[in-house]
């Protein structure tokens, strides 16, 4: 009976060529090329500084996708990632839930919230026992001209108020938050004669099922990033309706959002929906210009001084017309002498 050879250089051979095999399909499926370093992705048009590597970003005038490769031991990869997002977006990642409509706000995994996150610092210790008056500005972002006036003409304290429909808002809102300014979200709400007095685009109505209203709600949120909360726009119908306004201000809250009341309407049940849902409220005490006019202006803002000073605190509201900025602009710059402190809109919300 003939031996048998085991046959040894046949699997040899058969080794290598598997090792082979392994070899180039690693080549041919992983796409590594900085061997394992952490690498970001980001369309960068904002110019809003975070951290070192955010500046980097900020630094380069590309419009479009860019790569950035980071030493891992000077920038974690979670680092890189975060700075990048915050670049792209002016928003904090652990703030941000990606929508089909873009990012919108949420409450991060510690419990942090946008409204705390986004609040406008101010100088708490000198404004004890002062009386407190906050600014809002309504309409900005639809003129961009107009709006980078705004910003550049008004001091940090006041608050800005967005509408969701300007083509640069993101550029403008990033300006005005690099400014120092508290931002706000303005959300069309139908009003009593609507459509004949129309919002805009996206317009929450009652009637409409709340998955369509909490969907145009998503696609207004996803306009822009970086804001504390929201303010109406209009909505004497929608915020009397405890049907309709229940379920978005459920939203606000679990989102970690506050919700401000232009005081436009006596039927709003906001106060009750905010409170029921721990969301951060106030009510504007008067609307400054009314009449657009500089007498009338100052007029209002004297009874909001006086408003101050009755109750400890006052809010008023102007529209983004030239004449309301320049006026409520010279205004401020006498309010610390007589004894008031201009804080941003968060400082007096409940």
């Amino acid at each position: 009976m003939a031996k048998r050879h085991f046959p040894l250089g046949r699997i040899l051979i058969g080794m290598v060529l598997l090792l082979g095999l392994a070899f180039a399909m690693r080549l041919v499926l992983v796409d590594d090329p900085d061997g394992g370093r952490p690498v970001a992705e980001a369309s960068v048009s904002a110019t809003r500084e975070g951290s070192a590597v955010a500046s980097t970003l900020a630094e380069r005038p590309i419009d479009g996708p860019i790569t950035i490769t980071a030493d891992p031991q000077q920038f974690p990869a979670q680092q890189v990632q975060a700075a990048a997002e915050q670049a792209r977006t002016g928003v904090l990642p652990d703030l941000s839930e990606e929508t089909k409509d873009g990012p919108i706000p949420r409450k991060s995994a510690t419990g942090v919230t946008p409204f705390a996150a986004y609040a406008a610092p101010y100088d708490t210790a000198a404004a004890t026992g002062k009386p407190k008056i906050a600014i809002i500005v309504s309409g900005l972002g639809i003129n961009e001209s107009g709006t980078m006036d705004a910003i550049e003409a008004l001091p940090p304290g006041t608050t800005l108020a967005f509408a969701p429909y300007g083509k640069a808002l993101k550029s403008t809102v990033s300006a005005a938050q690099n400014s120092g300014h508290e931002i706000f979200l303005e959300i069309p709400l139908e009003p009593f004669d609507y459509p004949t007095n129309d919002p805009g685009p996206q317009t929450l109505l009652t009637g409409e099922s709340p998955r369509a209203n909490l969907d145009k709600l998503f696609w207004l949120m996803a306009r822009f990033g970086g804001y504390v909360g929201v303010i109406n726009n209009m909505g004497a119908r929608f915020t009397a309706s405890g049907g309709d306004f229940s379920p978005v201000m459920e939203e606000l809250g679990t989102r970690g959002l506050g919700y401000l009341d232009d005081g436009s309407s006596n039927r709003s049940i906001a106060p009750q929906l905010a409170a029921s849902n721990k969301v951060p409220f106030a009510r504007a005490d008067m609307l400054i210009d009314d009449n657009p006019a500089r007498e009338p202006i100052e007029a209002a803002l004297t009874a909001l001084e006086t408003k101050a000073k009755q109750s400890g605190s006052a809010i008023g509201i102007i529209s983004a017309l030239p004449i309301s900025i320049r006026t409520v602009s010279e205004w401020s710059r006498d309010l610390a002498n007589k004894g008031f402190v201009l804080v941003p809109a968060s400082a007096l919300m409940q």
